[in-house]
């Protein structure tokens, strides 16, 4: 069963800024998690605040991310010390009538936590292969397991989902009441993102074609 965060976990994770775009519920931040390609990891290393983009995948109340033991992010994490992960999912901008109204519409998630190694063999593997297939679904059956020595050179941490919380913007620009009979233009310019057709690498035998699961991207 997952703890049950306390009121102090609960605070830091709270949306104070436009309060009314604050989302708790694990489906939202699940979905936006799982949308998301990549994530940015930030930490303080000797005073000094960092923020790394790379690669996420969550599975179940677990968000994993995986790198060199020889990353400073990674060894940094692996001693148990306060993480921020971010995600944000841009969808669309939005002209107001006024330059102060401009916004944008999008789906962010911020987790909390401390962020534990992951020692065992198994446990290893399964949240590579949640890594793999958060990327491009089918693709861990399809590609080389990984050996034993590249096991042993990949570091991963788990990050458990308990301090997490959404903020999300959606819908037209919220323009002054006095602005809104301007002859100016308003309204949302949607974003988003698009897999163009694969391109084979140069080196590839000929004769091998394109996986099911890509010729669907």
């Amino acid at each position: 069963m997952r703890p049950v965060p306390s009121e102090e976990q609960t605070s830091r994770t709270e949306v104070r800024r436009h309060p009314e775009r604050g989302a708790y519920d694990r489906s939202v931040i699940e979905q936006v998690l799982d949308e998301a390609l990549f994530c940015h990891v930030g930490f303080v290393h000797e005073g000094q605040p960092f923020v790394i983009p790379t690669i996420h995948a969550r599975a179940g109340d677990t968000l994993y991310i995986h790198g060199s033991p020889a990353s400073r992010m990674l060894r940094e994490l692996a001693d148990g010390v306060d993480v921020c992960v971010t995600v944000t999912l841009l969808d669309g901008l939005v002209l107001a009538r006024s330059v102060y109204n401009h916004s944008m519409n999008y789906r962010s998630v911020v987790v909390l936590g401390r962020a534990r190694p992951l020692s065992d063999r198994a446990q290893k593997l399964a949240a590579l292969e949640a890594i793999v297939e958060h990327v491009v679904p089918g693709r861990w059956s399809d590609a080389r397991q990984p050996t034993e020595k590249e096991l042993a050179g990949t570091l991963v941490l788990a990050l458990p989902l308990d301090e997490a919380s959404a903020k999300t913007r959606s819908g037209p620009p919220k323009d002054f009441e006095a602005d809104v009979d301007l002859p100016i233009w308003a309204g949302v310019i949607p974003l988003s993102l698009r897999s163009s057709l694969p391109a084979a690498d140069p080196s590839l035998a000929p004769g091998i074609p394109l996986p099911p699961y890509l010729a669907r991207a």
